[in-house]
């Protein structure tokens, strides 16, 4: 094996983290949409507020999105460093 490059499980295993880490962001994301939907649909909110927490919980939501894509990406490069 050639010490400078990576073995096909390596990169396997990078592929799937990778997936794992757009999934699991698109879930988190999604379900704090979900939750700002539910929110207005229960408090029968309409015009300009209805709209405020909607578009509150996409932001919200787009941004724990990134941090979790980020905070898993993060994790798997230290682990990689530390060669588990």
């Amino acid at each position: 094996m050639d010490m400078g490059r990576e073995s096909r499980w390596e990169k396997d295993a990078a592929t799937v983290e990778i997936v794992f880490a757009f999934v699991t962001a698109a879930v988190l994301a999604g379900v704090i949409f979900a939750a700002a939907w539910a929110l207005v649909s229960v408090l029968d909110l309409s015009g300009s507020a209805g709209r405020g927490v909607l578009a509150g919980g996409a932001l919200l939501g787009a941004v724990a999105g990134v941090w979790r894509l980020v905070r898993v990406l993060l994790r798997f490069g230290e682990q990689r460093r530390m060669g588990h």
